[in-house]
């Protein structure tokens, strides 16, 4: 396999298979091995005398190769004992105390499987409704959204993959204001995206600049009006502050709704591409386009033939998927299998434009987009119809469009464009449909190398023009662009562009495109450089609503990181804040630590403990549970506290002497059994890895320093020198905002899937 040295690292750190103390026990071959056999078991349910063994080399290449990759689920968990494969669920929220708890119970036995969910909130009554049953008064949905939040931090799928939740209220709630503003403070509902789900009537009222009513989803009576204008900017202030809420357009997903007779979809996943219907979950998988070319007159063309047998075979793969799934709950099984939907999804579109010499922000790589998803979604819907020719239709296909439109296919929907943040490093090339986010980066090494890694396609055209040098690619990681850099031609720049370079216009309008020929939705962000202002936000959102997109999620660099809004706040409380005594400020985190990290044994597994310092002392501690099991909630906790108080100048004794000693009766019941058990808990364990660390430091050079065998030398290196930039919590990295979402590229680390 052609696997970066980047990919392996994801793929060990993510992906391979552990035994109960964390060794990898697959390798990359075997992961793929493992999955093949596992999706082509289901030909057997149709053909008991199938050659399922040609099946799963087929398979087996077509992941091998890198053509083609399923969600992270798939990957993780197909031929082991979990066998959740989905990665997106949707579920109802009733109005009663006895629906709400149910939906947060399935939301956690969900995440456990390494699912994310959506919820709709608006069958919820407002804030301040009379409860009858026990006389009380209601507390409306945000409340409850906060209660599903902690849920879901309380699970953290094992470490594997974190909970991801969509929020999403429709326009016409009595609370949209409260849920609007309800993440203005980035510290509140943390594992939830929102977006407003937007009506065509809310839509006609702000281009007219009317009002519109507000209804109760109890009594179905009309409360207020609101003048819609007002709550559209509302909605553009705070998603220019911080990027959210997104906006999602409910009656045009409805409009395309395949089985509209088993009734209204309300809700998305978390990344806001797969509208679904209550109970069902979708199975997801993307092609990589930067391998559908083919040689072409000293350049390149699109390999269709290729394409063509990749979709259909990817097509299969999918439907197999749907049989060989072990549901977290029965009623997802029966009605995903009812509806049977899989979501075929591209990545590495970005590099096939680069490899074709066409600009991202181009009518040209317009048109691209429009013709390789055509074909994808007309190929895609050939291959159910084939596959429905074999093994029938979807149960519900009587209850669906389709029937009136005599079109027999085994999928409901086939086409979805979905985040593949960590499946597109695997697969080494860019995500989704988004530009690139950078055409170099420094990568983090050992020995205090300093690595920059360059996009291959963009090094192979300046060795090729006489244009490359290491002093010059220096220049494109501290620019972040080839804008300034005189160096470089102008035909080059006009090709090689990033996600800031473009124009917001033609980030909406490539995932207009491709919305144009894609069942579900596109997962994709608008960036908008930092001095971009709320018009621009407008108008994208407006444009996005007159293309039409079935939603938008934009990203301003650098708001949600230093954004502090305090909403509502007059004069005289910002002179008082202003007269305040100054308060202690942790210093910036630096750009290059050293460090260690230790393997620890603790009651319920194995802890890894990385204490990291510069010239100016200890600066940072980061924890992570080697398995499923334990708190890892609380040990986050207490190294992100101790990281913040050591940069605010905090004696490192005073802070060990607070760790050390503490009991966790985990830990001492299991001393007893354990002799490989040397600490009382989490944060003893800490503790006495900062000792070591504080020793070696000040008594000891590297080579004679008497630690466990377990310690690595692990160097970080950070070239971007912003404060505002936000951070990879497990490596440090800056993070890109991309796909409806966050993705760290150094490490595989993702919000949301």
């Amino acid at each position: 396999m052609k696997l970066t040295e980047n990919a392996i690292k994801v793929l060990k750190t993510r992906y391979l298979a552990k035994d109960e103390n964390g060794n990898i026990i697959e390798t990359p071959e075997e992961l793929f091995r493992r999955v093949a056999s596992a999706v082509a078991g289901a030909e057997r349910l149709y053909d008991e005398n199938a050659d399922v063994k040609a099946m799963e080399e087929e398979f087996y290449r077509l992941m091998t190769d890198l053509d083609f990759l399923p969600n992270s689920p798939t990957l993780m968990n197909a031929g082991r004992p979990l066998g959740q494969l989905s990665a997106c669920f949707v579920l109802p929220v009733g109005d009663s105390m006895e629906e709400i708890f149910d939906a947060v119970k399935n939301a956690a036995v969900i995440h456990k499987s390494g699912g994310g969910t959506g919820f709709s909130f608006s069958r919820i009554r407002p804030k301040g409704s009379a409860v009858k049953t026990t006389g009380g008064i209601a507390s409306g949905p945000v409340s409850f959204m906060r209660v599903f939040n902690a849920a879901t931090e309380a699970v953290k799928q094992g470490g594997t993959r974190r909970g991801a939740n969509m929020g999403i209220l429709r326009v016409d709630h009595p609370d949209i204001l409260e849920f609007i503003q309800c993440k203005k403070d980035n510290s509140e509902i943390t594992n939830f995206n929102i977006s407003v789900g937007i009506t065509e009537k809310f839509m006609q009222a702000v281009i007219r600049d009317q009002e519109y009513e507000l209804v109760d989803p109890h009594t179905k009576k009309v409360t207020n009006k609101l003048r819609a204008r007002e709550v559209f900017d509302l909605i553009v202030d705070m998603a220019w502050n911080n990027g959210e809420p997104g906006i999602i357009f409910l009656d045009r997903i409805n409009r395309d709704n395949v089985v509209p007779e088993l009734g209204e979809i309300e809700s998305t996943n978390p990344c806001g591409e797969q509208p679904l219907l209550p109970y069902e979950s979708c199975n997801l998988g993307s092609i990589n386009l930067a391998n559908m070319l083919k040689p072409w007159e000293g350049g390149y063309t699109v390999d269709y033939d290729k394409l063509e047998r990749t979709v259909k075979l990817a097509v299969r793969f999918l439907d197999n998927v749907i049989d060989v799934n072990k549901y977290p709950l029965p009623i997802i099984e029966s009605t995903t299998k009812g509806t049977r939907k899989i979501g075929l999804g591209v990545m590495g579109f970005a590099d096939m434009l680069l490899k074709l010499g066409i600009p991202y922000n181009s009518q040209e790589g317009v048109e691209l987009a429009d013709n390789v998803m055509k074909f994808i979604d007309e190929k895609s819907k050939e291959a159910s119809a084939e596959l429905a020719e074999q093994r029938g239709v979807f149960p519900y296909y009587d209850k669906s469009v389709y029937r009136d439109r005599g079109i027999k296919l085994r999928n409901a929907t086939t086409t979805t464009i979905a985040p593949t943040g960590t499946i597109s490093i695997i697969a080494g090339v860019s995500s989704g449909i988004e530009p690139l986010f950078a055409l170099a980066f420094v990568r983090n090494v050992l020995d205090n190398q300093r690595l920059v890694e360059v996009n291959p396609t963009f090094k192979e055209v300046l060795l090729k023009r006489g244009f490359y040098s290491e002093e010059l690619m220096e220049e494109v990681v501290k620019r972040g662009t080839l804008k300034g850099i005189q160096e470089i031609p102008d035909d080059i720049k006009r090709v090689f562009v990033t996600a800031h370079d473009i124009d917001p216009f033609w980030h909406v309008k490539m995932q207009a495109t491709f919305q144009e020929h894609t069942d579900n939705a596109v997962s994709k962000t608008v960036n908008f450089r930092h001095d971009a202002t709320k018009d621009d936000v407008r108008e994208v959102y407006m444009l996005a609503y007159e293309l039409g997109c079935k939603g938008v999620t934009i990203y301003r660099d650098g708001s949600r990181e230093s954004q502090v809004i305090n909403v509502g706040a007059n004069k005289s409380t910002k002179k008082e804040n202003s007269d305040k005594k100054a308060k202690i400020v942790p210093r910036p985190r630096p750009e290059i630590t050293m460090g260690y990290t230790e393997k620890v044994r603790i009651g319920c597994g194995n802890l890894y403990v990385t204490v990291n310092y510069d010239d100016k002392g200890i600066c940072e501690v980061f924890t992570n549970l080697g398995r499923a099991g334990g708190c890892p909630s609380q040990s986050e906790a207490t190294s992100r506290l101790v990281s913040i108080a050591l940069r605010s100048g905090m004696d490192v004794k005073e802070i060990v002497g607070q760790l050390k000693g503490i009991r966790c009766h985990s830990t001492i019941r299991q001393k007893e059994r354990d002799k490989n058990i040397k600490v009382l808990s989490c944060p003893d364990a800490i503790a006495k890895v900062i000792e070591k660390v504080m020793m070696l430091r000040d008594h000891k050079p590297l080579e004679e320093a008497d630690l466990a065998d377990e310690i690595a030398l692990d160097v970080e290196v950070r070239d971007d020198n912003r404060d505002d930039i936000m951070r990879c919590p497990e490596c440090g990295a800056a993070i890109e905002h991309e796909e409806g979402c966050v993705i760290c590229r150094n490490c595989g680390f993702s919000k949301c899937h």
